[in-house]
């Protein structure tokens, strides 16, 4: 009874085994199965690159209102409930690409590798009826093998012989390729998904003089907190904007500094700018925006005051920045300023909003008897904040990509040839190229028909048995 039971219980962990690598392999392997995940994948992809990302509910709202929807069904709701603004760290998404680089992984052990084995392999033939069944043979009265085999070495072929048989093969790195190709992709999902899962974007517009750490994170992966800094923080030094003699912006620049939070010690000092980020520890601070945060005033011979100035309306092209500034104690009266750019220039105008004057940093107006000084604009750098511990995974599996491409444009070929009864039987075969391997043949066969080898005394070089 004992016996029978064992074998029911290994039948019965059997069965499913069986049924795995019979009918659910297969489909995971198939190219047909890869080609959907993959139209799958950039139709998803598009999507997110289509529909911003990462942005406030409100913004959703705004843009993408329920009457009408667009496309009739894409509205607020559908964003937020399906992920469509955060595609890219959905379970689905990150579930669609594991599945394309488990797909991968069962076709290059399935398939690729067995043909890679296969290929290294060498066997003999010594029936001459073998050869009829190549693409490319012949028959050639009274030649032995050391002229071919010499024939073939000049080919760079590697040589395999056995008495009177020859086996020659080129070009094993074309079967190589398309391992790597699979190699390369699935570091190249990995890397993806390992960074939507431990990456992270933050978002902070920081006044020049002030030390900040990062706080407002628009998208983060569940596994991000180890990425955020919290020993170290980031001190903007000053930021400034150069200007074309027409007026109009040149370029930004932020001069930080990475501060340690508990010596305060300066552990990195650079000046970065739009397209030349501050790395630190794999976080990156990129320039992309820029805000006047406050103005330095003083009044007659009172201290130096910091006021805030706000920006007046939602407008990117033609922002203004303002702030008002008492004249009298009691508040009955002040002036407010404006200000377009960081040049310096404020217009101020009085309690009826009538255009008084306009002053620039340095200078002093009076002003409903008082003298009002303008000391300095202060602004503020806009610094997006990434971090992706997966890049150096994708660039790794960019770089083998392109690599197992180009050796997959090698051409493997296959040489045969067995001497018998008086003749040789010469055959070949090519997985690609098929025209130069025929001319590289049919030159070999008339090579030796002619006896030319022969006539040159080649000598057959050292056989690989």
């Amino acid at each position: 009874m004992a016996i029978e039971s064992n074998v029911t219980s290994n039948n019965f962990w059997q069965m499913p085994q069986q049924w795995w690598r019979k009918k659910i392999v297969p489909v995971i392997a198939n190219l047909k199965f890869a080609i959907a995940l993959v139209l799958i994948i950039a139709v998803l992809s598009i999507t997110g690159t289509v529909i911003e990302q990462g942005e406030t509910p409100a913004f959703y709202q705004a843009n993408y209102p329920e009457h009408p929807a667009l496309f009739g069904f894409v509205t607020w709701k559908v964003i937020q409930v399906i992920g469509l603004d955060h595609v890219y760290r959905t379970w689905w998404y990150l579930g669609l690409l594991v599945l394309f680089g488990i797909s991968l992984m069962t076709c290059t052990f399935t398939t690729q590798l067995p043909m890679l084995k296969s290929a290294r392999k060498w066997k003999f033939y010594d029936n001459p009826k073998f050869f009829q069944r190549l693409a490319l043979s012949a028959e050639i009265d009274d030649r032995d093998l050391v002229a071919l085999t010499a024939q073939l070495a000049v080919k760079k072929y590697k040589i395999f012989t056995e008495g009177d048989k020859v086996y020659a093969r080129k070009g094993l790195v074309g079967k190589i390729g398309p391992i790597v190709v699979h190699i390369g992709m699935i570091l190249t999902l990995l890397g993806g998904v390992w960074g939507a899962m431990t990456g992270f974007v933050a978002q902070e517009m920081v006044p020049s003089g002030t030390t900040f750490q990062v706080k407002n994170i628009l998208d983060a992966g569940p596994l991000s907190n180890r990425q955020i800094p919290k020993d170290w923080s980031v001190k903007v030094n000053r930021f400034w904007i150069e200007y074309t003699p027409l007026g109009t912006i040149d370029q930004f620049y932020s001069d930080l500094s990475v501060v340690d939070n508990t010596s305060q010690k300066e552990l990195d000092r650079q000046t970065i700018h739009v397209n030349k980020p501050l790395k630190y520890q794999g976080v990156y601070y990129y320039q992309t925006d820029w805000s006047i945060s406050g103005v330095k005033i003083q009044l007659n011979n009172s201290p130096i005051f910091r006021l805030p100035m706000a920006q007046l309306g939602d407008g990117v092209q033609n922002r203004i920045w303002g702030t008002w500034i008492p004249t009298k104690p009691d508040l009955s009266e002040g002036v407010s300023l404006l200000a377009k750019d960081l040049q310096g220039t404020l217009l101020v105008y009085d309690t009826k909003g009538q255009l008084f004057s306009s002053v620039r940093a340095g200078n002093s107006i009076e002003i409903n008897g008082v003298t009002l000084k303008i000391i300095d604009l202060i602004g503020a750098t806009g610094l997006q904040i990434k971090a992706d511990p997966g890049i150096p995974i994708v660039y790794l599996g960019f770089g083998l990509l392109m690599l197992g491409v180009v050796m997959s444009y090698f051409s493997h070929s296959q040489v045969w040839a067995v001497t018998k009864d008086g003749k040789l039987y010469l055959g070949g075969r090519t997985n690609r190229a098929q025209v130069v391997f025929e001319r590289e043949m049919i030159e070999i066969i008339d090579r030796l028909q002619t006896g030319e080898a022969k006539a040159k005394g080649e000598v057959m070089p050292t056989a690989v048995g």
